[in-house]
């Protein structure tokens, strides 16, 4: 099927630790999605919080990929490579006075704050300063608005930044790069038009859309997958010791991953080769039969 001319997808893993199964199941999606529509699929490092990510991790999922025969578009972008093109975005906020340097501790936001849909609503105590300010973090002036979207899985989703989240880090008050930067300005570059993501991430698309029109940048199309968790409800995570992927058991942990999605599976599919498994779900791939659930236990 051809969905959307000029279709560009990407998978963005974080290199701080080897893929499991709910990084199998955000990535199959992704690339089926692509493949199905005749589009460009791109793999990025998002390696921006350097503290976290280390380069072996990195070799490792692309060694991992390929072992599942996954084939990507391109070269690997790697985020720590970026940061000319993210202080550049920061330069352009700051002419049009949308950001503001932050001296806030974690501790005081926590003690003058009430809790919003991710945590601790900022409460504005810096927004009247400038940005520039050394070793300050670098916050938005979000717009007190209602920002909405369609998901093509989740359905029509609302969040005013204002109320819900409030004025969110940019720049790091150790000088990294906070995540919705880095990943707005990314899939801008890369011309990114569909991103296919867990569900774990629908509450940041707000920010990333209030960061989009910021900055004059297009918004892309998105569809949230429903987290895979454990049996004790936690998502699949290096933190909750998720196992990693086993390449010698690559077809059967992608028709797992299929039947997650709710996709239509042909007898004995496990049994042929990773390449052969991709060729036929991406054949067959329905978003529509994809559960409408921001998580589901896997079984």
């Amino acid at each position: 099927m051809t969905r959307t001319a000029g279709y560009v997808g990407r998978f963005a893993p974080s290199p701080t630790g080897p893929l499991h199964f709910g990084s199998l199941v955000a990535c199959l999606a992704s690339y089926l999605d692509a493949r199905a529509s005749a589009g460009t699929w791109l793999l990025r490092m998002e390696d921006v919080d350097t503290s976290r990510c280390r380069s072996a991790y990195a070799e490792d999922i692309l060694a991992t990929l390929r072992a599942f025969a996954f084939d990507w578009d391109g070269t690997v972008r790697v985020q720590s490579r970026q940061g000319a093109s993210y202080h550049a975005a920061l330069q352009r906020l700051a002419e049009r006075q949308l950001t503001f340097a932050c001296s806030c501790t974690r501790r005081e936001i926590a003690d003058s704050s009430i809790a919003g849909s991710d945590g601790p609503i900022y409460p504005g105590t810096c927004r009247q300063r400038q940005p520039g300010e050394a070793g300050n973090a670098v916050r938005l002036r979000v717009p007190d608005e209602m920002i909405c979207f369609v998901d093509r899985t989740q359905g029509r989703i609302c969040q005013n930044l204002a109320s819900d989240v409030g004025d969110f880090v940019l720049l790091r008050r150790d000088g990294l790069v906070a995540y919705q930067l880095a990943v707005v300005v990314d899939d801008a570059d890369q011309g990114v038009t569909d991103v296919v993501r867990g569900a774990d991430l629908l509450d940041s698309t707000a920010r990333q859309i209030c960061l989009q029109r910021a900055l004059g940048l297009p918004t892309p199309t998105y569809l949230h997958l429903p987290v895979a968790t454990n049996d004790v409800g936690q998502k699949l995570s290096k933190q909750t010791l998720a196992p990693a992927l086993s390449p010698a058991a690559a077809s059967s942990l992608l028709v797992r991953a299929l039947a997650f999605l709710g996709q239509s599976i042909v007898p004995g599919l496990e049994q042929r080769p990773p390449a052969e498994v991709l060729a036929e779900a991406t054949g067959h791939w329905n978003p529509a039969a994809i559960p409408r659930l921001r998580s589901c236990h896997i079984q």
